[in-house]
C-alpha cells in the first residue's frame, strides 16, 4: 500500500492571525504532508486587516514551516478545497460553543462534498480564551498582546491602530474597557 499525500486545508480570516492558529496549523502539519492555511477574503464582518494584508502576516508566521503555505479564497470552502486537490478541512475548538457551530459547518460540507473529511483540533489550554476578536480589542485599548501574536503581528496592529486614531469604528469593545 502506498502512502497518500494527504494536504489539509485550514480556513479562517485570520484577522490577525494569532498563537491559537498557529497551534493549531503546527499540529495539523505534523499530522497532513501539507497544510494550506487559506485566509478568507469575502467575509460578512468588518476586518481590520485587508485580505493582501492578512496573507502577507500569516505568510510571515509560517516562513519557516516547510509544508504549511498561505493563500488567499472566496467563495465555499469545500469548492476551495477540490480546486487544489485537499481531502481534509482542519478547524480548531477551543470551547464547547465552538462545538456546536463546527459541528453544524461540519455536517453542511459534508453535504456539499462528501469526499472532503473535517477534522477538529482541540486547542491547547493556554489558548482557550483566545480569539481574533479578543486581540483585536486588547490591542485597540493599547494592552500588551505580545503574549498572543508573533512580534511582527503585534507591530502591525499597533501600526493599524494608530492609524486609525481612538475613535475607531472596527473594534467593537466589551467587558475590557470597563
Amino acid at each position: 500500500m502506498t502512502p497518500k499525500n494527504i494536504r489539509a486545508v485550514f480556513p479562517g480570516t485570520f484577522d490577525p492571525i494569532h498563537c491559537g492558529h498557529i497551534d493549531i496549523a503546527n499540529r495539523a502539519a505534523r499530522i497532513f504532508d501539507e497544510v494550506i492555511i487559506a485566509v478568507y477574503n469575502r467575509p460578512l464582518k468588518n476586518l481590520l486587516f485587508s485580505p493582501d494584508e492578512r496573507i502577507a502576516l500569516a505568510t510571515e508566521s509560517f516562513k519557516d514551516s516547510e509544508n504549511i503555505q498561505v493563500t488567499g479564497y472566496s467563495g465555499l470552502t469545500v469548492e476551495f478545497c477540490k480546486e487544489i486537490g485537499a481531502q481534509v478541512i482542519v478547524r480548531g475548538l477551543r470551547v464547547f460553543s465552538d462545538f456546536e457551530y463546527e459541528f453544524r459547518m461540519a455536517l453542511a460540507n459534508h453535504r456539499l462534498a462528501a469526499e472532503i473529511e473535517v477534522i477538529a483540533l482541540i486547542t491547547h489550554e493556554e489558548h482557550t480564551f483566545l480569539s481574533g476578536s479578543t486581540v483585536r480589542e486588547i490591542a485597540s485599548l493599547h494592552g500588551d498582546v505580545s503574549s498572543l501574536v508573533p512580534a511582527h503581528v503585534q507591530i502591525a496592529l499597533e501600526e493599524r491602530f494608530g492609524e486609525l486614531g481612538e475613535e475607531q469604528q472596527i473594534v467593537p469593545t466589551s467587558s475590557l474597557r470597563d
